[in-house]
This record gives structure tokens, sequence and C-alpha cells, in this order.
């Protein structure tokens, strides 16, 4: 993708407060990247939570899994501090997925870490950049076209389809059953539980999504295409693969249009970044609000507390929109 590059500044994490940390890891299992490298287990480090939750649901008591970005941090912002870094390179594995977050892939490619773990080469990543759909009679817009262009890209966000969540999943189960032998038969079971629980939440979607009013939403960013991919649904995104990119005026009439045409009733917003925009364009187009959560992290916002729990609030948020039978 067009990966941006203007990075926030990490804060300094004190001794006292990684101390702390690592009294808390003792009890989750799951802590900041800084404690990584420091039990008897096998260290993995997680980019962002959907790689940490495959790495803990694989993992189970065997691996002790640390995460880059804290919970309520945007990915997409993220700036290893040197602490991190210092961790990563002590850590036994890194589950990551290129392209996402640029700091990430600098520091893992500088890293010495022998086990690397690209969730991006595990399945299929497709360009849904140009996201949308004409209407008979429309014109296109040029400031349109090029925007669609700009945005033409990669999509990473692979985890949001439970079937090519699960394909990461076998991949990953596979790279630790390699990596820590030892524990190789744990592994296996384990994935081909979390495969199975994908494939259950995979059929939820399907049958949920089947016969709707309408096949069309609309969301903040473009982090919605592979899952519109595979339930037969139409994602327009206010913005494009970046989360806080701005919308060009063409782009909110545009989507005024649309929500005429295609009857829609709701604006989906997500909890790690502003609302401002697609409240202002619900209330200009007459249309109710809700979230989308795109699970880039789990906060007390969430409407769950796990990936599972936060995708089923998806889909009854989106049966609610689209008029779901």
């Amino acid at each position: 993708m067009n990966a941006r590059r203007r990075l926030i500044p990490t804060a300094v994490v004190t001794a006292l407060g990684l101390a702390a940390l690592s009294a808390c890891s003792s009890d989750s299992g799951s802590d900041t990247a800084a404690n990584a490298g420091t039990t008897d287990k096998f260290d993995v480090v997680a980019s962002f939570y959907p790689m940490q939750f495959l790495a803990e649901q694989i993992g189970g008591d065997h691996v002790n899994v640390s995460t880059l970005t804290e919970p309520g941090q945007e990915p997409h912002d993220l700036e290893i501090s040197a602490k991190q870094t210092a961790a990563l390179q002590e850590s036994d594995a890194v589950v990551y997925l290129k392209t996402l977050q640029p700091a990430v892939d600098e520091a893992v490619e500088q890293s010495a870490v022998k086990t690397k773990i690209d969730a991006a080469t595990l399945t299929k990543l497709e360009d849904h950049g140009e996201t949308g759909h004409a209407h008979e009679g429309e014109e296109a817009h040029a400031e349109e076209e090029e925007h669609a262009e700009e945005e033409s890209a990669l999509d990473p966000h692979i985890w949001l389809d439970p079937v090519k969540y699960a394909e990461v999943a076998e991949g990953v189960g596979a790279a630790l059953e390699k990596a820590d032998p030892d524990n190789a038969a744990d592994y296996k079971k384990n994935t081909a539980a979390l495969v199975a629980k994908l494939n259950t939440l995979n059929t939820d979607f399907e049958t949920g999504l089947k016969n709707t009013d309408t096949k069309v939403f609309f969301t903040n960013h473009a982090a919605f295409g592979y899952l519109a991919e595979r339930y037969g649904l139409t994602m327009e995104a206010i913005s494009g693969l970046e989360p806080d990119s701005e919308p060009s005026a063409a782009r909110i009439k545009e989507l005024q249009t649309e929500a005429k045409a295609d009857g829609v009733t709701t604006v989906f917003y997500e909890t790690l970044v502003s609302d401002k925009t697609a409240k202002t364009l619900a209330d200009d187009a007459g249309l109710k609000t809700d979230v989308l959560d795109p699970l880039e992290g789990i906060t007390d916002k969430s409407k769950g507390d796990d990936y599972f729990e936060v995708m089923q609030a998806n889909l009854t948020a989106l049966e609610k929109a689209l008029g779901a039978k």
C-alpha cells in the first residue's frame, strides 16, 4: 500500500513502567514488546493486535506474546522505540504484516530474529483501491479518478475476512511448529481449533448477510474491502486505505447521492480514529451512524474483549444497517 511516512513519537517507557508491565505479563501472557526475551517460554513479538491474537491462540501456554502497538494506538502511526527495537532483537519470533506499519518493517528487516513470520506472504493480498460502484447516468469526476488511482494499492486488512485470516493462522501455526518443534503437536492442535472457529464465523457472516435490503455500506476508511468481497457487499469508503486521509468535496457529494440511490441507512465509523467526517456526512445526508470496528486494537471502547466478540458485533451492526431478513 502507499504507506504513510508521518510517524507519531512513542512515549518514553520508564524503568518503573517496565517493572509494572513485567508483573502484568506474568498474569496475562501478553504485554508490550519491552518484555520480549525475558521469559523461559518461546518469546513472540507481534506487530499489532490481529497478529498478537493469532500468536496467543496458537501458541497457548508455550509462548510469551508481546506487542509493538499499545492498546488504543492507531497501528498505522506506530514508531518503534529504542527499547522495543532491543526487545525485538531478543525475541524468538516476530509475527507482522508487511506494508501496514513501515516502522515495523524496517525494524524487522534490520533485526537478527531467526523466525520472521510475515502474514502478507500467507494469503493473497488484493487491490481494493478503486472502491465503490457507479450508477447509470453518473458523470466521472476527474478528481475522483485521480483519488482512486492514488489509493490503488494492495489492501493489508486481511484479518477482517475470516477465510483469509484462517489461511494466515495456518501459516503462523506451521511456522511456530518449525521454530519450536518440542511443542509442535500443541501448535498444530491449537491452529486447527482456531481455524474451526474462524470457519464458523465465516458461516455466521454468510448466513446473516445473505438476504438484505441493500448490499452497500459506508465506512470511515477502506478497511473492509475483503469482508465486502467475501459476502457480496459493496463498501463505500469516505477515505482511502489510510484512516486519516481527507476525502474531497466531490467524494462527499458522491456519497450523498449514492446513499439515496442504494438505500444506505448508516455511516460507520471506528474507535481509533476521529468520527467527525463520518458524522458530518451522516448529518448532511440524513443517515444514522454506528461503529464498524476494523479490529486494529482492543480498548475499553471495543464491543467485545477479543477478535471473535468484536467480529460478531460487526456482523450485528451490518445486519441492522443493511436490513437483513
